[in-house]
């Protein structure tokens, strides 16, 4: 019997990457987009197809009643977010809505339509912010520094008081930074990478960052997302930490992207305040012993591999076009 998956987010960076690894897997995919008048659909163009997509949102329980009647998912991924955290400073109440309340709308919907549904929230390392430990674990007390870390750690909660008060097989995943040649132009890594190869092609000269001292646990999307459907796989739900154990200040990642093309950084990479945050979360660094161990989840790509990977794909997009 083939199983039907509903994905929240479908048209992001996780999204795609969820929705090529289901479609491997032999599921029905459903994809819930916001409906817009320009409707960006780059990232699964690819798979189109493969998909049924749907319109539906998270600030709208009612579509999502019925979407959840219309498709009869097992499972449900729930990936959409307000999810650039600079944009949570300026739009602080919309993040809220999308990214806490919405996890509320849906888990009720679900409880409504079909509790046995399995789900899964996108967690998130920002939710650890001022870090009260290091490495950050399951265990470790939250201390959020942005709106966007904030309605993270309300959408967390609510996850697992709808699976302490409902039984749902509700789980979290709390994903350290994860990235990819489809992450979008606003996070500090695709914009190093596409940076890196528009300078080595003449296009721009500098690029303006903020923070080079920070330092992220950088992995590659694409193993992040086997890690969301192991969860959905266990007997038991449960909340896992996802990452790779490693951590890079902004500057590592600025010194392998031009490596890649055969410059040095430092005569390319300005400082501009404007791209300093209010509040820094300054060290993210995970231990995923618990996903090692319970969901047997290893992360595959390394970091330099991953940055490497990041401008070769700027570099043919940007040759190409």
């Amino acid at each position: 019997m083939t199983k039907t998956a509903l994905i929240t987010g479908i048209t992001g960076q996780d999204g795609s990457y969820l929705a090529e690894l289901l479609l491997g897997k032999g599921y029905e995919v459903i994809g819930l987009h916001r409906r817009s008048s320009t409707v960006t659909f780059e990232r699964i163009s690819h798979l189109a197809d493969r998909l049924t997509l749907v319109a539906a949102d998270l600030l709208d329980e009612a579509s999502m009643i019925r979407v959840l009647r219309d498709h009869k998912p097992s499972e449900v991924y729930n990936l959409a977010a307000q999810s650039f955290v600079q944009t949570s400073f300026a739009q602080p109440t919309l993040t809220g809505e999308v990214t806490a309340l919405g996890v509320t709308r849906l888990l009720d919907a679900i409880l409504l339509v079909d509790p046995s549904i399995r789900f899964y929230q996108a967690s998130s390392s920002e939710m650890f912010g001022k870090v009260l430990e290091v490495p950050q674990t399951e265990k470790t007390p939250f201390y959020p520094r942005s709106p966007y870390g904030v309605a993270k750690v309300y959408g967390h909660w609510i996850t697992v008081n709808y699976r302490e008060s409902y039984g749902m097989h509700a789980s979290s995943g709390i994903l350290f930074n994860h990235e990819s040649p489809r992450r979008g132009l606003e996070f500090v890594t695709r914009k190093v990478s596409f940076s890196a190869a528009a300078i080595k092609l003449g296009i721009q000269k500098t690029v303006a960052l903020g923070n080079l001292d920070a330092q992220r646990d950088w992995g590659f999307a694409a193993d992040y997302v086997k890690a969301m459907w192991l969860m959905l796989q266990q007997d038991e739900p449960g909340d896992y930490v996802i990452a790779t154990g490693v951590t890079n200040p902004v500057s590592e990642l600025c010194r392998i992207a031009f490596d890649q093309v055969g410059l040095d950084w430092q005569d390319h990479v300005v400082i501009d305040e404007r791209f300093m945050r209010p509040a820094e979360v300054d060290l993210l660094i995970g231990d995923p012993s618990k996903a090692k161990a319970s969901l047997g989840w290893e992360p595959e790509v390394t970091f330099e591999e991953l940055v490497r990977m990041m401008v070769d794909a700027d570099l043919a997009a940007l040759k190409s076009s």
